[in-house]
């Protein structure tokens, strides 16, 4: 949905609103993890996005402000069976404290023209999560798609209720790197005609970027920890 307001006239707490602080690395230590969750608490982050095995941490820093935890599903790949997908997504969400999940759709079945069975794999995960009052994001490795596959996948996922689609993992070394390009962010808000709301994920790495995803109608962004405070205004 486009802002009421340019970017570039937001406060930092507006902007920071617009952020899932992504903490995702797999060889982050534990007071890694520590450090970049307290980070996207400090920065005001609407939610910090991490690993399952780091929802204890998660829970120890978020509890009591206004920054939530969104947890990956099936990450980075998106391969697992249907049925394994809804137990983690299961175990992940029924202590009812993780307020949103992002899962990988298997973009293989999607560039095989699959979409019955894409839309019966999100739709089961989607299911789960909505008992447990948790949102779903559905990431498409866009950097894997074409735009007609990533706008087919895109029906897919609001056909299967889901709340949010994105783009990329960060995690593709198969092809291009341009995660949540201009051109990719357009392609998926257009597809998605309001029906669900769109989260960019991958290479916004510049102010300059962030502000214009926000003013061309991006709901969310995920953001690396080195690049929030830059995207922010507060480091160059």
């Amino acid at each position: 949905m486009k802002p009421d307001k340019k970017a570039c006239e937001m406060s930092v707490k507006e902007l920071a609103a617009y952020i899932d602080q992504s903490v995702l690395k797999p060889e982050f230590t534990q007071d890694d993890i520590r450090k970049y969750i307290a980070e996207g608490v400090e920065f005001g982050c609407a939610t910090v996005c991490i690993n399952p095995a780091s929802l204890p941490i998660a829970r120890e820093l978020c509890r009591g402000t206004s920054t939530g935890i969104c947890v990956v599903c099936d990450f980075p790949f998106g391969l697992s069976t249907t049925e394994s997908k809804v137990a983690q997504a299961e175990i992940i969400c029924r202590d009812g404290d993780v307020q949103e999940l992002d899962v990988v759709a298997n973009y293989g079945w999607i560039r095989s023209r699959m979409f019955k069975q894409v839309e019966e794999d999100i739709r089961a995960v989607v299911d789960a999560c909505h008992r447990y009052g948790t949102a779903v994001k559905v990431i498409f490795e866009t950097d894997a798609l074409t735009l007609e596959e990533i706008a087919r996948a895109t029906e897919c996922a609001i056909a299967a209720g889901a709340d949010f689609i994105k783009s990329s993992t960060g995690f593709y070394t198969g092809g291009k790197n341009e995660g949540a390009s201009i051109e990719v962010v357009k392609a998926m808000i257009d597809a998605a005609k309001g029906r669900c709301k769109v989260k960019g994920s991958g290479c916004i790495r510049t102010r300059e970027h962030f502000l214009a995803l926000i003013d061309m109608g991006i709901d969310r962004m995920g953001i690396g920890y080195r690049s929030t405070p830059v995207v922010l205004g507060l480091k160059k």
